[in-house]
């Protein structure tokens, strides 16, 4: 009776757009529950007395959804609008404008897992394979993380290929409609990402480009959300780009630094500085350099040392650019330290750098570790 209900509330919302002759009963059903499954739209036993009010309902959900996709805002079922709901997509509702989850989860570690659970028959191993790693390749280009398969236990990104009901109340509805979905960052179910078997998988334009598509959900397994950007990977619906010459769009890119970040901000006197964040490559870092480990002023020569992972950058403050030379070897000039560093600071002449649960003191003027502590030494523990 409900749905039945629904149905003359919609007939009614869209008599005006679309004439009744023309659509199908079927459409007005699969929009009710494209509402439901991606705007959060609530199915209510409805009394006759409060069909206007359902209807309004109805249509402020037609208009948010046609305020996401850019299309005109009427609050009608016309037909751009049903030929936008047709169109294959990812499975995760659309989120408003936010890039990203809500609560913003995120890896805890850089260093990320993953196993292809089972294999599409669409395609040879070795394809899935490289189409897969280039997938995660896509987002480790422009971030710190890492991301490394395993083939046996349990990773942190699951991949399955599945057919309809899979177990995460979250069912596949054949070729066409929902492709794919994928789940935010955490432990267990969270971070996988899942496959219908129904599409035909490919490498190239024919049936559903798999690299594509793994790009976009493994957005998901890192955090975001659904953009509202056509041109970014991260809208929700399916189109063909060339794998040769895909790149991420800015606000695929402004995402997921925004989860893993490669900013500075400037801190005086324990307030934040305006005019902050800004990129660290605005230092004169190349594109190679995703983050920094540690960085120290030294007051002496007004110069700035950054560490990234077993080299260092030195920055003139007076000239406001990267001196040449750089980059250089920690161990081979910071003796005694390295080959990697998590944290640093001055204080008197000295360095103190940090290397997990032990620190260095290190003589800034004749070049040498004078001590080394606890890293909580400073704290009297």
């Amino acid at each position: 009776m409900k749905f039945l209900l629904l149905t003359l509330v919609l007939q009614v919302s869209v008599s005006e757009a679309v004439p009744l002759a023309t659509l199908q009963e079927n459409d007005v059903e699969f929009a009710n529950k494209y509402l439901i499954n991606f705007y959060g739209h609530k199915v209510e036993e409805t009394p006759m007395i409060k069909m206007k009010v359902k209807s309004n309902l109805i249509e402020e959900k037609l208009q948010e959804m046609q305020q996401f996709f850019g299309l005109n805002i009427t609050g009608q079922l016309d037909a751009s609008t049903l030929q936008m709901m047709h169109t294959p997509r990812c499975g995760v509702p659309d989120v408003q404008q936010f890039s990203t989850f809500p609560r913003r989860p995120v890896w805890r570690t850089h260093s990320i897992t993953y196993r292809i659970n089972n294999y599409t028959p669409d395609m040879k191993q070795k394809d899935v394979d490289y189409a897969i790693q280039k997938a995660f390749q896509v987002w480790s280009n422009v971030t710190p993380l890492k991301f490394r398969k395993i083939d046996a236990g349990e990773a942190d990104i699951m991949i399955l290929f599945a057919y309809g009901a899979h177990g995460d109340y979250s069912a596949f509805d054949g070729r066409g409609g929902i492709i794919a979905h994928a789940f935010g960052p955490g432990s267990g179910i969270q971070g996988d990402a899942h496959f219908d078997e129904a599409e035909m998988w490919t490498i190239n334009s024919r049936g559903t480009n798999l690299f594509l598509v793994a790009v976009h959900e493994f957005g998901h397994s890192l955090g975001l959300g659904h953009s509202n950007d056509p041109k970014a990977i991260m809208f929700p619906t399916y189109r063909y780009i060339d794998p040769s010459t895909f790149r991420l769009s800015a606000d695929d890119i402004r995402g997921i630094q925004s989860l893993y970040d490669d900013k500075y901000w400037l801190i005086s006197n324990l307030r934040p500085q305006p005019n902050y964040p800004k990129s660290i490559h605005s230092l004169g870092f190349p594109d190679s350099v995703k983050k920094i480990d540690a960085a120290v002023y030294n007051p002496l020569i007004s110069k700035t040392y950054f560490f990234v992972d077993d080299q260092y950058w030195r920055y003139d403050e007076r000239r406001r650019s990267m001196d040449p030379t750089y980059p250089k070897l920690i161990s081979k000039n910071f003796q005694g330290i390295g080959p990697k560093i998590d944290a640093a600071f001055y204080f008197k002449r000295h360095y103190y750098f940090f290397q997990g649960a032990t620190q260095f003191e290190y003589d800034v003027v004749h070049h040498r570790v004078t001590k080394r502590l606890k890293s909580n030494s400073w704290f009297g523990c």
